[in-house]
This record gives C-alpha cells, structure tokens and sequence, in this order.
C-alpha cells in the first residue's frame, strides 16, 4: 500500500509517500494548483507510484486541495499540520506555520489540535513578504538570510506589504547597508509572526512548520522573540503532507 499525502501551498506543492517506498519532495506551485496537481501524478508515475490505483490512498490538504482531483480525501490544513507536527516534532507542541500567504498557530495538546489561530488577511507576515523584499533588494530568498546575518536591523513599521516596501526603497535611497536592510526585512516578519503566537499560550516545545523552517537565521529571530528555543529542520515545511498520509493510513482507503 501506498498513503500519498499532498499539500498543495500557494508558492509550493509538497508531498510525502508512505508505504512500500517512501519519499518527499517539494514542486513549486506555479500559477495553476491543477496544472501543479497534474504534474506531481505524472512524477510519481515515473517513481511507479500510481495514485489512481486500487494500493495508493492520497489525502490533499493545503491551499489548492480541491485542485487535487484523484484524491480520495480532502482535509483541512490545520488538522493535517497538526497530524504532521506531532509526528515530526514528537508529542505535544506548539505549532507555528508560516507559509506563502498566510500563518497559522496550532496547539497540540495530548495528540490533538486543541486550539489555533490564523491570520490570511495581510501577507506582512508571511514568506511572500520576504520574496517581495528580497526581490526589491536584488537577492534570493536564501541570500537574503546570509545578509540579515551579517547586519544589524532597521526598524520596519509598516503593517502592509505596499508601504514596507516605500520604507525600503527608502533606505535603499538612503544608502544604508543591504545587510541592515536584509535584517531589518527578517525581523519585521519575526516580530508579525510573535504579535500572532502571543495570542494564544505558548507552549514548552515551540516548532516552525513551512518554507522557513529550515532557516537557521528566522528560527534564531523568531526564538529570541518568543523566549524559546526553536532547532531549524528541513522537513519541518512537510508537515502537511506528512500528516495527510498518516491521516489516510489511519482512517483506511477510499470514499
């Protein structure tokens, strides 16, 4: 048996496979989630895995699930990152999900989601802003990090993504070094992403969950911010997926 988890983002598509072989992967998302859905089948075709066969059971979630048109289940994103996360991260935690447009706070108590918290209404905080930012700077995602690491942070006060970027080009203007400006970029998402955790009761064991969660600089950022210790992992940006599959392990086959 195969227990496809997929979660399709709105910047990028991952997946995890469990069962006779297992493998994950991350497929950006490009400008159609049908179009990326598509794709991923064809791919796990070439690994000789058929998601339309009566030993393959898929679980979408994320963004663009419905796109996913061969799934036999379709499953909200807070439930399958929460899924996801206890496996991941071990037990009970105390979720945070930045993703391309929006962040979520999922707090896992004794197994199961017992609370959370979402903000999709401004992308200030999210991984798109700092796409937006390092765009305007010239540099990649991961270059931008690097910088932010080597500078000291400008204050960005901001709350929209249109007026954070006036700000930068205005430092920009100013003449001040790309390496503040990288930083003064990762700390205004830092400090979005904290005002959204201190809403609820931060927990013990505070994991990052989403396209940042592999990056040394953000999780350091965003500990010092929260009072907590938070270890960068790269699967952490495949919790959805991961929860998905175990969800269709679980609760057996199709429809």
């Amino acid at each position: 048996m195969y227990y496809i988890g997929i979660d399709i983002g709105s910047t990028a598509s991952k997946v995890w496979v469990l069962g006779e072989k297992e493998l994950y992967f991350v497929w950006p998302t490009g400008w159609s989630s049908k179009e990326t859905a598509l794709k991923i089948k064809e791919y796990l075709l070439e690994q000789r895995i058929d998601v339309e066969a009566e030993n393959a059971t898929v679980v979408a979630t994320g963004y663009g699930r419905v796109a996913v048109d061969y799934a036999d289940k379709v499953i909200t994103e807070i439930t399958c990152h929460g899924r996801g996360g206890r496996e991941l991260f071990g037990g009970d935690c105390f979720i945070v999900d930045v993703g391309g447009q929006d962040t979520k706070v999922i707090v896992i108590e004794n197994g199961a989601v017992t609370d959370f918290l979402m903000n999709d209404k401004c992308s200030a905080g999210t991984g798109k802003f700092l796409e937006v930012m390092a765009n305007r700077l010239g540099v990649t995602l991961e270059e931008l990090f690097l910088l932010a690491e080597q500078g000291e942070a400008l204050p960005i006060s901001s709350l929209c993504t249109v007026f954070a970027e006036s700000e930068i080009i205005s430092y920009i203007g100013e003449g001040q070094p790309r390496e503040n400006i990288a930083a003064g970029v990762v700390d205004s998402v830092a400090n979005k992403v904290a005002q959204l955790c201190q809403k609820k009761q931060i927990g013990e064991n505070v994991v990052l969950t989403g396209g940042l969660s592999g990056s040394p600089c953000f999780t350091r950022v965003l500990g010092e911010k929260l009072g907590a210790e938070i270890t960068p992992r790269e699967t952490g940006r495949y919790a959805g997926a991961l929860g998905a599959a175990l969800i269709g392990k679980e609760k057996g086959r199709k429809r």
